[in-house]
């Protein structure tokens, strides 16, 4: 008899003490690692708001050439004719080409005129000619078309930034899913863990009871820890079937359809707590300077201000204008030119115009002014708000990092207490009381690790959202 108790006591002792250090790393099934990359990979190819960033710049790119057609070659052909009584009155055909220069237009036309009563001012028969419009005043360093193209560049640039910004966005709650994720199904295996060894040890302690070698309450404590192991699996079961299904809102397929999360994939926990990397938040403050979106969309929106201005100020000079035709008989236009052919056949004009105020000129240039002055305040607020976030979110990563070292240390002495207290159990000198309090202290422990982890995690990668590095 005493031989089979000897037996029962060494083998409860020989599962508390080395069976449950590796129990903890033990997996059932066949499961399949969903790692954090080909997750955010996924993402990034598939989600609907990632490909609605990409579309931000086919729209720019489209108004970009929008605004080049500002400078494409026009054709326009002007005909009249008249014909009453039987007598022919007129007949004017001028096709005409225009190109628009960075400064001006070049015009090149065609003209045949005839008819008896033609208007004195056109030149009759076949005639050709060639000029430049060109502003002198206002128009001169920049006009609208010049200042849309200008700004239809930085548009697409700023939605460039914006499609980043956009995905920036997204992959930090994608990561934050990810984490939660990872958090619940981590809990729920370390709740199983804990129930196949408050099993065996309800197990073992019922033949103990059964031999006269344990007490009936040791059975009622042995399965009180084992039921409240079960309630806690339960809820850590509803918490990994939530987080599951938040994790698969992120997760669609090339079809653009919803894919739902196998039930078999489980998260890569490789990333353990022993491995941690401290966030230095003015390397990430100088990151953002650099890259950060939202602040190079301020500046472009600074710089598109810039053109607006300096296109305002144009407008206070007066319309000036300077147009000059090199004129040719026949359809001979650029045949020959020398300066005393110009100087014998020509058409030049002039034209003028000037509010005597300018009263709307000057409310819109001061306007104008009052938006740049007032992007340059946002843009300096923004950017001290950026590196504030960075600030917290690194100052609250390190700390959690700290937590963690000091929980890694703790373990170890938890698991040595635990060890100690079985063995003390199995000679008399303690209750299973005493036991499952050490126990439940150290699942509170574990618990208290993997949550610390996940948060280290969840602030780390927030830093880089802040800073604007999540691509």
């Amino acid at each position: 008899m005493m031989e089979m108790r000897t037996t029962i006591c060494n083998l409860f002792i020989a599962v508390l003490m080395f069976v449950f250090p590796f129990a903890l790393f033990g997996q059932s099934g066949k499961p399949e690692i969903f790692g954090v990359d080909k997750f955010i990979e996924q993402v990034k190819q598939f989600h609907p708001l990632a490909k609605q960033a990409g579309i931000l710049v086919s729209m720019a790119e489209a108004n970009l050439l929008s605004a080049k057609g500002n400078f494409d070659p026009s054709l326009n052909i002007e005909a009249d004719r008249k014909t009453f009584d039987g007598k022919n009155y007129f007949f004017h055909t001028d096709p005409e080409i225009t190109v628009p220069l960075p400064v001006g237009n070049l015009r090149a036309g065609l003209e045949n005129n005839g008819g008896d009563n033609l208007f004195s001012e056109y030149t009759r028969g076949k005639s050709s000619y060639a000029g430049l419009e060109l502003p002198l005043a206002r128009g001169l360093l920049l006009d609208k078309r010049r200042a849309a193209l200008q700004q239809a560049r930085l548009y697409k640039n700023q939605s460039q930034q914006e499609q980043l910004q956009m995905l920036n966005d997204l992959l930090l709650d994608a990561y934050t899913s990810y984490w939660q994720w990872s958090y619940a199904w981590q809990r729920y295996q370390l709740y199983d863990q804990f129930i196949h060894l408050a099993e065996n040890r309800l197990r073992l302690i019922r033949i103990a009871f059964q031999q006269g070698d344990k007490s009936a309450m040791d059975t009622v404590e042995a399965s009180a820890q084992l039921q409240t192991y079960l309630l806690g699996l339960a809820d850590a079961q509803i918490m990994k079937n939530n987080t599951a299904l938040v994790l698969s809102n992120f997760l669609w397929t090339d079809q653009d359809t919803v894919w739902n999360l196998p039930a078999n994939y489980q998260p890569d926990t490789n990333s353990d707590p022993s491995r941690l990397d401290f966030v230095v938040p003015e390397e990430l403050i100088s990151v953002s300077d650099a890259l950060n979106p939202q602040l190079k969309a301020y500046e472009l929106k600074i710089k598109g201000l810039e053109i607006d201005q300096r296109l305002k100020a144009q407008n206070l000079l007066p319309y000036l204008t300077l147009k000059g035709n090199i004129l040719y008989k026949d359809y001979y236009v650029f045949k020959s030119i020398d300066p005393g052919y110009i100087q014998n056949n020509y058409k030049w004009g002039i034209s003028f115009s000037m509010p005597l105020f300018l009263r709307n000129e000057r409310g819109n240039y001061q306007q104008s002014k009052l938006k740049l002055k007032d992007a340059g305040y946002g843009l300096s607020l923004k950017k001290q708000q950026i590196n504030s976030k960075i600030r917290s979110y690194a100052m609250e990563a390190n700390l959690m990092a700290n937590q963690l070292q000091t929980l890694n240390k703790m373990e170890g002495q938890y698991r040595y207490l635990l060890q100690n207290e079985t063995l003390k159990y199995t000679q008399g000198e303690s209750s299973l009381f005493m036991v499952n309090s050490r126990e439940s202290k150290l699942m509170d422990l574990l618990q208290k690790r993997i949550e610390t982890n996940i948060k280290f995690l969840k602030a780390k990668y927030a830093a880089q959202w802040a800073a604007g590095s999540l691509r």
